[in-house]
């Protein structure tokens, strides 16, 4: 992204707050400062040194200020930017600029929902839409299902190559502690499982769970004297193609393609590159589509690319090694997990799930219905 200097910030610190089904009166607010204190730990920090907080939720309509007042951090430079999931990779170039910029210099970037708690519902209420809402489509998963069954009826993909991601996804989850989904899942069970939109079954959408987290994010410079290895910055971008599904110019093309683009640029990097994936996946398609579109394989080719285990465990290319929004938890907006894990491979601190000699990974965010799309490569003082 234009202004944005490669390497010049690098996340320090990450950490989930509880996840899953969290205690009984938790706020998402809660849950953000539980995972800031927990990420500043991780880095050797504390919260007076903390001058920036960035933040999405929607069960919170002035998330910003309330984080504030919670944590008792008045002068704090905020930034509520939201355009759901993917709000926090665009968090990460925002806080790369006001760093540069001189307007913070420790940046927390948080997420919380209770979404399973409270009820999906309550935690988010859909607009009215008059070219959709009226056709009373089962959203978001019909708006999915409509791009899986335009790649299925345009490149041949199949409803076993969709599978492939749910299975990979699943085995990955099976060396992650945190995951929720803990029992083995083959393609058959995800074919027989219960039907949710065409071509979809439950096992292809993502879990309905609690949780939040929060990422540090600092100067180059400063990164380097705190307590763990640094990952840095290296690239970033952003596109937003629509809002509402029925407006996307094409159901398989996602603004993936432009935001890896500019990503790849500014990272100096190209998909050979990458060691690892982090792609947000809210159902099976999405995985296909990012693959695709960041530059992995060719247009079309994304659910052959995926057969055979190639993205599970053994694999050619690793590609959501906690279990994803699929199988580890997907509190409502999934993007700041992608970074976590991101961050903890390139740290080599995974365990099981370790991807060996992970110096880069891509993470890319996806919001609304396929409609904002952000990308993040990071990457370790070896690939500077």
């Amino acid at each position: 992204m234009n202004g944005l200097t490669r390497g010049s910030a690098a996340i320090v610190g990450v950490a989930e707050s509880d996840i899953g089904a969290v205690a009984a009166l938790m706020s998402p607010i809660d849950l953000m400062a539980q995972g800031i204190h927990r990420a500043l730990d991780d880095c050797g920090l504390t919260l007076p040194d903390v001058d920036g907080l960035f933040c999405a939720t929607t069960q919170v309509r002035t998330s910003a200020m309330t984080l504030a007042e919670y944590l008792g951090l008045p002068h704090a430079y905020t930034d509520s930017t939201i355009v759901g999931g993917s709000s926090f990779e665009v968090h990460v170039a925002h806080a790369m600029a006001a760093i540069a910029a001189g307007l913070c210099s420790v940046v927390a970037i948080a997420y919380g929902s209770t979404q399973r708690t409270v009820g999906r519902r309550a935690a988010s209420v859909r607009e009215w839409n008059p070219y959709e809402t009226p056709f009373r489509p089962f959203l978001p998963a019909s708006a999915y299902a409509l791009a899986a069954s335009r790649h299925m009826h345009d490149f041949g993909t199949t409803r076993e190559q969709l599978a492939e991601v749910a299975v990979a996804a699943r085995q990955w989850a099976l060396r992650n502690p945190a995951a929720w989904e803990k029992k083995p899942l083959s393609i058959a069970d995800v074919l027989a499982a219960r039907p949710i939109s065409d071509p979809f079954t439950v096992r292809d959408c993502c879990l309905v769970t609690d949780g939040g987290g929060a990422i540090i994010v600092v100067s180059a410079e400063r990164a380097r004297s705190l307590k763990k290895p640094p990952v840095f910055v290296l690239g970033c971008g952003q596109a937003i193609t629509h809002a509402a599904i029925s407006s996307m110019p094409d159901l398989t093309v996602t603004g993936a393609l432009h935001a890896g683009r500019q990503a790849y640029a500014m990272a100096k990097l190209a998909p050979k590159d990458i060691a690892v994936a982090e792609l947000y996946d809210a159902f099976t398609i999405n995985t296909i589509l990012f693959l695709e579109d960041l530059g992995f394989c060719p247009k079309g080719e994304g659910g052959r690319f995926v057969a055979d285990g190639a993205i599970a465990p053994g694999g050619r290319f690793p590609v959501n090694t906690n279990g994803g929004g699929l199988s580890y938890c997907h509190p409502g907006m999934y993007g700041l997990f992608l970074l976590i894990e991101a961050v903890r491979q390139v740290r080599g601190e995974a365990d099981a799930r370790q991807v060996p000699g992970a110096a880069t990974a891509i993470v890319h965010g996806n919001g609304g219905t396929l409609s904002a799309q952000s990308t993040v490569i990071l990457g370790s003082a070896a690939a500077l």
